[in-house]
């Protein structure tokens, strides 16, 4: 087990710093998925400064939720940080999956959020 969750850390390191080269100043859309809920920020990494954050367990989709382990939430979690960076003035970004593959609620988290208006 530890070594499935070392080579977890290296993964999203690797995947952290290829964003960071890539980005030209672009904040960064950093996604993390754990069992039950869904969190995305919206994240300056030039200021280190969290610009807009949403959830799985914000009021907005906590009240229209069946089950928070599904496709549905991580739309809608994706809709609500698209909405909430467009309000900040914010139109691209440069995506973090966080070591995950892009697969799931992930890939429904990132189709939503460009449906939303954010481009990356």
């Amino acid at each position: 087990m530890k070594d499935k969750k070392i080579r977890f850390v290296y993964r999203k390191e690797r995947t952290r710093g290829r964003i960071r080269e890539a980005a030209n100043g672009l904040p960064r859309l950093s996604i993390h998925r754990s069992l039950k809920w869904i969190y995305a920020q919206v994240i300056d990494d030039l200021k280190g400064q969290t610009l807009v954050a949403a959830s799985s367990q914000d009021e907005n989709i906590r009240g229209k939720r069946v089950c928070s382990k599904n496709l549905k939430d991580a739309q809608a979690v994706g809709r609500l940080i698209a909405e909430k960076a467009l309000k900040a003035g914010i139109e691209k970004v440069v995506f973090d999956r966080g070591g995950r593959i892009y697969h799931g609620r992930v890939k429904a988290f990132a189709d939503a959020a460009r449906e939303g208006g954010l481009k990356f």
